[in-house]
């Protein structure tokens, strides 16, 4: 999957359609940098799930963290292959959706696309605000969760609105923090183990009476919640300044660099401490950090994992704006939501629509079930996007793009269609009611759409 340079017949891994990469105009300001979107995508994979999910984790493949988190990584990277052919192709908000429209005829397919990444946003920046307010933050003051997750909602709602240039600069410095946590997990373990504790053992060790190939596979469903983040940074393709250029080496870079970190983490996890203890624990990195007599407080690192978590759901809920924007600017969802801000350029309604959402969500208060729903949701859109690749091809764009090796995206729908097999029946009741939530918006918006063009006729008519 490299850069090409030409369009006209696919000579090799990758080609680039001939123009001068001008990317189109947009009433959004083009405010990311290659730094700034590599930093946006590794701030937001860090940040959704190593640190929440780890004791989770454990309790499907015991001491062998590390191999789910692997396989989730190969899985990610085929459909992120496709992510940078669109993206680079077609840079606007509203990312899955608006190449589901392009793609496909019947307009309830990209509805249903763009509603699954909604969906699925708001319940990630849920989920992560339960997190925010579980374990890492009891360290500093016993806090009611479900209240506090939802104020938390509020204050990352508040510097969304403020601007992309202003978040994404707080993200620059949030995922430093976050990367020192982990860097922090690593050194103390290997601290650990030069002094002759820990038990390397315990990183091929595997629950009692499980079968490797299915509990590696089961992990990875809950392991693939740690890399979806990389489909957030489609949905401010209008914001990067040359996304042709920036946006395949950021993804592509932030998505490995965070693998290798979170092998590096399941292995140390694993050394320190036995799969029991770190599954009965909602701040599981916090346990490891303990464990290994490292000179570290546990209030600065449950501080540390707290700016990591905080970081993901900010990502998260741009993503989310920016979806809900994109579909609203291309006639999906109700023109109201593509308002922004006069001076600020952010898309203001839609910040406060998905904010009062995820707030509603963190009722559900059990953090796998959000997880493993936000995969199924993604898995969906990651079958429409890699078979939108494909259907695509056939249409030519002015400015130069990535072009992606075509094997690719047939293996992204295969990956996606194994890990949907593996998806447990309440997550399948859990995201099927949001499915068919969607279909029942979708009716009701093109009813009103009708009903509204029809008066319209008949006041011209009079």
């Amino acid at each position: 999957m490299t850069d090409a340079r030409n369009t006209q017949h696919e000579t090799g891994p990758a080609t680039t359609n001939e123009g001068d990469g001008t990317p189109p105009e947009t009433k959004l300001k083009r405010k990311i940098t290659g730094p700034l979107l590599f930093l946006f995508i590794l701030g937001d994979v860090l940040g959704a799930g190593i640190y929440a999910l780890m004791g989770v984790l454990s309790g499907e493949v015991g001491g062998a963290l590390w191999a789910p988190l692997l396989v989730a990584l190969l899985l990610a990277l085929l459909t992120a292959g496709s992510y940078a052919e669109l993206v680079t192709k077609y840079p606007k908000a509203g990312g899955a959706a608006i190449f589901a429209q392009r793609a496909f005829r019947p307009p309830i397919i990209s509805f249903l696309v763009g509603f699954s990444m909604l969906a699925a946003g708001v319940i990630s920046a849920a989920g992560l605000a339960l997190a925010f307010a579980g374990e890492y933050l009891q360290t500093f003051a016993p806090v009611p969760t479900i209240p506090t997750a939802m104020v938390f909602l509020v204050l990352v709602a508040a510097l969304n609105a403020r601007g992309i240039s202003e978040s994404l600069k707080s993200n620059v410095v949030m995922t430093i923090i976050e990367v020192s946590g982990l860097v922090i997990v690593v050194v103390a373990v290997a601290a650990m183990l030069g002094g002759g504790g820990g038990d390397v053992s315990r990183v091929g060790q595997f629950p009692e009476g499980a079968s490797p190939a299915l509990a590696i596979l089961g992990g990875a469903i809950i392991a693939y919640y740690s890399f979806v983040g990389f489909e957030t940074s489609a949905n401010v393709a209008e914001e990067i300044t040359d996304p042709s250029r920036v946006y395949p080496r950021a993804l592509l870079g932030a998505l490995i660099t965070a693998g290798v970190i979170y092998v590096l983490v399941g292995l140390a996890s694993s050394i320190a401490l036995p799969a029991e203890e770190l599954a009965d624990s909602s701040g599981p990195l916090l346990a490891v950090v303990s464990a290994s007599g490292f000179p570290v407080p546990d209030w600065l690192f449950s501080l540390i994992a707290l700016v990591a978590v905080a970081n993901g759901a900010l990502l998260t809920m741009i993503m989310t704006s920016r979806v809900t924007y994109g579909m609203a600017e291309q006639g999906l969802l109700p023109r109201v939501l593509g308002r922004v801000l006069p001076n600020r350029r952010t898309p203001w309604v839609a910040i406060v629509a998905t904010t009062v959402i995820a707030m509603l969500l963190t009722l559900v208060g059990d953090l796998e079930t959000l997880a493993s729903a936000v995969v199924l949701l993604l898995l969906f859109v990651f079958i429409s996007t890699n078979v939108a690749v494909l259907v695509l091809r056939k249409d030519k764009v002015e400015h130069r793009h990535f072009r992606v090796w075509t094997p690719i995206p047939v293996l992204g729908v295969l990956s996606c269609i194994l890990l949907l097999t593996q998806q447990e029946p309440i997550v399948w009741a859990f995201g099927g009611g949001f499915i068919v939530l969607g279909i029942i918006l979708y009716v009701v918006h093109r009813a009103a759409g009708k009903r509204a063009d029809a008066r319209v006729a008949g006041t011209r008519s009079r």
